[in-house]
């Protein structure tokens, strides 16, 4: 019987699948309900972005046992363990966090990478006078307070590890491109490597790095990477093992690794990521502790960039590299405390939108959990950049996928000419995207997709036969990584004639061109006018629509219309029903996780 037919999901059914060997696995199962809920739990925790469950959601089931008795149920049945134990399939900690061991491991693993590498301030050598000086040339006196982008690249020269988030347009990439002109100038066969998630994120990276770089010297910015790549391709996957082959024991050969848009880091990842990095290396994490978290469980970014508070010392030593008043080194009140003082930078001034922006001010409001605020200025409309559509029908109607479709009018007139080279036709494809909050659901990507397919090849003469998969003009997301073909999760191709009439998909490549592949080569891919909000992170676009479903939703939250709508750099039209906004932007995202615990525990 298939996951469907169970009336299951493969999720649910992987977990009770779980539960069911804990509970052959168990030694005493003196109380079976408690170990297999128990083990369900902790299961089912990750497929929802939890790194681990709590003893206390497993006591709501159990009202008749305390916690004490829990406790003992599950330590006595010899498939729980404790942190400082023999390795059991699950671990419970001293402050109630049941794991499934995997996940625990990786947390304290994580931990113990990331305090070797912020402990590593003192074995620096101090920024030489001609460091100093390249710092206060690339970042002139400001008016107006300190100069936080200045700060933060003066920390990463004082130290192994920073966290710098901020939201788009806030100045990461130019702080970035500064101090990686300083420590060229410190080490001028500094090894310097780029990296991201996606490889949208990771090209996106190389562009801003590239424009950005215009100001520096020939002999600085020639020495800047010439490429980025994805943080799979970077630990260099080995296909069909899940393993990579850069890791502790082989570290990356890299003085300075620059990872981009880190927020969409998962945890295993994350700890195979910073483990890579050699004992004598700088890794910079680039983030919006405010965007979506990863897809997988955990939620790294947002808890390693929560605490920016710097102490006394460091700011001492900050204020004398930078020219700034020790006074004015204020930060701003941490998130949570935790063990990474003095690693952490927080942007909140953005360069991109003015202060008069209906974006930015709309990104705000909604960061700040403002709901009635921001229904209320939506409906009075005049906001500058941003449309309120108030539609809260179930399924998309005539006006709606029109009002769509208008947002590829560029699109469709480049299609039309029939000459255009595949620069032009990317270039007007990525002018707009139509962001969905879901998959499955009358206004989810999949449905959306297909309305704008159908009506996009019957504007360009094609038919609108929903048969025909392949198509001049069809864009599309790959979904599965092919390490033959270099294609990878998150790249997006277009459909196009060749000169003799045969029909490729083009992909952009590292060097600024394009390769093309037969349509049958390709590996699992889908139709991509519209993406989820999840898929568009590490992406920016001119014109955005973010289309919400018609009901309350569990993945309805703060962060993903915040993120939904910073992807746009002019414009963004919200299309909803107020009370489904309202409820995404009062709801925040929560993520079980220990990772602060496994780092106070290091100490």
């Amino acid at each position: 019987m298939s996951a469907g037919e169970s009336g299951y999901s493969s999720e649910h059914l992987l977990a009770a699948g779980f539960a069911r060997r804990c509970l052959r696995w168990a030694k005493d199962p003196a109380a079976p309900g408690v170990l297999e809920r128990a083990a369900f739990l902790a299961s089912f925790a990750t497929t929802d972005g939890h790194v681990c469950t709590d003893l206390a959601e497993l006591a709501e089931d159990f009202p008749q046992h305390g916690p004490d008795l829990l406790r003992t149920l599950l330590l006595g049945s010899g498939v729980v363990g404790t942190p400082g134990g023999e390795p059991r399939p699950l671990v419970l900690d001293d402050e109630g966090r049941l794991y499934l061991y995997r996940y625990f491991d990786y947390e304290r693993r994580l931990a113990s990478a990331l305090q070797r590498l912020a402990r590593g301030r003192d074995s620096l050598t101090p920024p030489s006078e001609a460091v100093r000086e390249q710092l206060n040339a690339l970042f002139p006196p400001a008016s107006g307070g300190p100069d936080w982008q200045k700060l933060a690249a003066a920390l990463a020269l004082l130290g192994r590890l920073t966290v710098i988030s901020g939201g788009p347009g806030t100045g990461k990439t130019t702080t970035v491109v500064n101090l990686l002109a300083c420590l060229l100038v410190q080490n001028p066969d500094c090894r310097i490597a780029l990296a991201a998630p996606t490889g949208k994120a990771a090209a996106r990276m190389l562009d801003a790095l590239r424009e950005r770089a215009a100001h520096l010297p020939r002999s600085l910015r020639e020495k800047l990477p010439a490429a980025a790549s994805t943080v799979h391709r970077l630990l260099g996957v080995i296909p069909g093992s899940g393993n990579f082959r850069h890791h502790a024991g082989n570290p990356l050969a890299v003085d300075v690794l620059v990872v981009d848009e880190a927020s969409m880091l998962d945890l295993g990842l994350a700890t195979r990521l910073v483990e890579a990095v050699p004992v004598d290396g700088r890794l910079i994490l680039l983030g919006d502790k405010d965007q979506l978290a990863a897809v997988e469980a955990g939620a790294v970014f947002a808890e390693l960039s929560a605490d920016p508070r710097l102490s006394p010392p460091v700011i001492e030593r900050l204020a004398a590299l930078t020219q700034t008043d020790p006074a004015a080194i204020v930060t701003a009140a941490p998130v949570r405390s935790t063990p990474l003082e003095d690693c952490v930078v927080w942007f909140s001034r953005n360069y991109r939108f003015r202060s008069d922006s209906g974006i930015g001010r709309l990104a705000a409001r909604v960061n700040s959990g403002e709901a009635d605020a921001v229904i209320a200025e939506l409906r009075a409309g005049g906001e500058s950049g941003v449309i309120w559509q108030e539609d809260g029908a179930a399924a998309p109607g005539a006006g709606l996928v029109e009002t769509l479709l208008a947002g590829y009018a560029d699109y469709l007139d480049v299609m039309r000419s029939g000459q255009a080279a595949p620069a032009a036709v990317f270039a007007a494809y990525n002018r707009f995207r139509i962001l969905c909050a879901v998959r499955e659901s009358p206004r989810g990507v999949e449905a959306i997709n297909r309305l704008i397919a159908r009506e996009f090849r019957r504007r360009l003469g094609l038919g609108a036969d929903e048969r025909a998969e392949w198509y001049p003009g069809r864009p599309v997301m790959v979904l599965r990584n092919d390490y033959v073909l270099k294609l990878f999760n998150g790249d997006t191709g277009i459909v196009l004639a060749d000169p003799s009439g045969e029909l490729r998909v083009h992909f952009p490549d590292a060097g600024g061109g394009f390769r093309a592949i037969p349509p049958a080569r390709l590996p699992e891919h889908e139709t991509a006018f519209a993406l989820t909000v999840h898929k568009s992170q590490g992406s920016e676009f001119d014109e955005v629509a973010l289309l919400l479903p018609d009901r309350v939703s569990p993945v309805l939250t703060r962060e993903l219309v915040y993120t939904g709508i910073t992807r746009a750099r002019r414009a963004v039209s919200l299309v909803g029903a107020a009370p489904v906004l309202a409820e995404a932007i009062r709801r925040r995202t929560r993520r079980h996780s220990g990772l602060i615990a496994r780092l106070e525990e290091i100490g």
